[in-house]
């Protein structure tokens, strides 16, 4: 699928000098780099089913409970079998943060940002080897997982950039007779929770942003994607990350979770993941314990129903290829992904026609392989996603698509699924699915299509695809997500050129990858100073 594939970037010089640079992505269509990857699977099959110790404090910790990651195209296939962190590994795994947090806050920011460019010429180094462990774990193809491993080693480069930009900030005014200073210190010890859908560079980012300012970290990855975050955690210590400035405790939402987000001494937690549990996570948070001298801090990402606003002047042929890009790529699987189609009643017809057809070439199958889909994350919510379907036949007209692509093999698979005709207001139009559905709605116009698209309680991103000056500059007023595109798909934010986060219940718009990023993992302290 010619539209999944990832922009081939330029290629960088002068590493950590100068100003920050993307990194590039492969091309496959190169032999040699289809030969690499696929040796770097080979390599990493060899590897599956071992496992796993909880770090805190820079010992390995066992424990009874394990937690078993699965391949979703083979569940069959165990990728790592991790310990499971519980209410009894809070105490030890918060005594340790803060120990280091003594010395680690005091580091040079130099030297730390110094930890994330060692990091990131490592994984430059392995990337086709993490990116071969996401293609097992996650069900990522060749593409996905190369813009996930690229995105990590965008963060390491860009976040320790921004670190070194933000010790040399200064306020705007000198008062005569005082030297005045302006300095961003670290909070303390926080929380990052962060998901499956990207579980290198959601937990990566989120993981650097917090140590490169100066705090530490008790990290529990998702209980579907723990080895990728195992091999991160490697990779810090290969660095020469000190003990207990990353301590990672794979364990349950519920009991490990929940546990660290209440402690007194947590002093922020970084979240990416459903609306439910971030609310819960605000809520808890906000909750002053026993000996909690700070109001904590939440950064939130909360997921979305983005929409793709097709105009009757826009580029038909291009918003197909957008479309289809932005609502099958990864299994539909992120938060950024089309899940609404608003389409002009002018073009209506035209569109799902073109649609169809593009849609139907997508192959699904096992991501080894390097097809254009591979599976859904697990079980649950391949039933959850089935669910939704079986709701859009009662409210819509089914296009293509609508079952299981067992046909794919045993995993989790689900045909690219597109429903026509579902109207406003009705579950599908209004409910993150995470998955590969996706609804059209007819619009009698560019008003209605704004109504429609505003008309959810997210707003994380959008796209409009026209013609017309009037209406680009109209949507950049009236359209309400915290990353919009013009003539473009909605997924594929590039650290850097596009911040992320979103409005209203799709989070607190942090704006990831953005230069204010840094802030919400500090406090400013002003020194205004006497000259005698």
């Amino acid at each position: 699928m010619a539209t999944l594939e990832a922009p081939v970037r330029p290629a960088r010089a002068n590493l950590h000098s100068g100003p920050f640079v993307s990194e590039p992505f492969f091309d496959f269509r190169n032999e040699e780099n289809a030969r690499r990857m696929r040796a770097a699977i080979a390599k990493v099959r060899g590897q599956l089913g071992h496992e796993y110790d909880l770090v805190i404090g820079g010992k390995r910790v066992k424990t009874t409970d394990k937690i078993k990651s699965l391949n979703p195209a083979k569940p069959s296939e165990i990728v790592g079998i991790h310990q499971k962190a519980v209410r009894e590994h809070v105490e030890p795994a918060m005594n340790a943060a803060l120990k280091a947090f003594e010395s680690w806050s005091r580091t040079s920011v130099e030297e730390r940002a110094g930890l994330l460019f060692r990091v990131g010429d490592l994984l430059r180094q392995r990337k086709m080897e993490y990116m071969a462990w996401l293609v097992f774990e996650v069900s990522k193809n060749w593409v996905e997982a190369d813009a996930d491993i690229s995105e990590t080693i965008d963060f390491c480069e860009f976040y320790a950039r921004e670190a070194l930009r933000l010790s040399k900030v200064q306020p705007p005014i000198q008062l005569p007779g005082e030297r005045d200073t302006l300095v961003y210190i670290p909070l303390g010890v926080g929380a990052v929770i962060p998901p499956w859908n990207f579980p290198c560079a959601i937990m990566a980012g989120m993981t650097l942003a917090s140590i490169v300012s100066g705090n530490t970290v008790i990290l529990k990855p998702s209980s579907d994607s723990p080895t990728i975050a195992a091999k991160f955690m490697d990779l810090l210590e290969e660095a020469g990350m000190p003990e207990g400035v990353v301590n990672f405790c794979p364990g349950s939402g519920a009991t490990f979770g929940d546990a660290v987000v209440a402690h007194p001494k947590t002093r922020f937690i970084a979240f990416t993941g459903s609306r439910e549990v971030g609310l819960n996570i605000n809520k808890v948070a906000a909750n002053q314990a026993p000996g909690q001298l700070w109001i904590k801090r939440t950064i939130l990402e909360m997921g979305g129903k983005d929409a793709i606003i097709v105009d009757a002047d826009g580029d038909i042929d291009s918003a197909v290829e957008g479309v289809a890009a932005a609502a099958f790529g990864f299994q539909g699987q992120k938060c950024s992904a089309c899940s609404r189609a608003i389409v002009d009643e002018r073009v209506y017809d035209k569109f799902l026609q073109q649609l169809k057809a593009r849609v139907e070439k997508i192959q699904v199958g096992d991501p080894a392989e390097n097809a254009n889909i591979g599976a859904v994350i697990n079980e649950g919510s391949m039933k959850t996603i089935l669910g939704y379907i079986e709701q859009g036949k009662k409210d819509g007209r089914l296009l293509t698509g609508g079952e299981r692509a067992t046909e794919a093999g045993e995993g989790y698979f689900i045909k690219p699924t597109i429903f026509a005709d579902i109207p406003p207001k009705s579950k599908l139009e209004q409910e993150e699915i995470f998955g590969p559905v996706l609804a059209v709605i007819k619009a009698r116009g560019f008003d209605h299509a704004l109504e429609i698209a505003n008309d959810t309680e997210f707003g994380l991103t959008g796209a409009v695809y026209t013609s017309s000056r009037d209406k680009v500059e109209r949507a950049i007023r009236e359209f309400h997500v915290g990353n919009l595109y013009i003539n473009r798909k909605c997924t594929g934010a590039m650290v850097g050129a596009h911040p992320f986060g979103g409005f209203n219940m799709s989070g607190t718009d942090s704006k990831s990858g953005g230069p204010d990023y840094l802030y919400l993992f500090t406090q400013a302290k002003s020194i205004g100073e006497k000259i005698v």
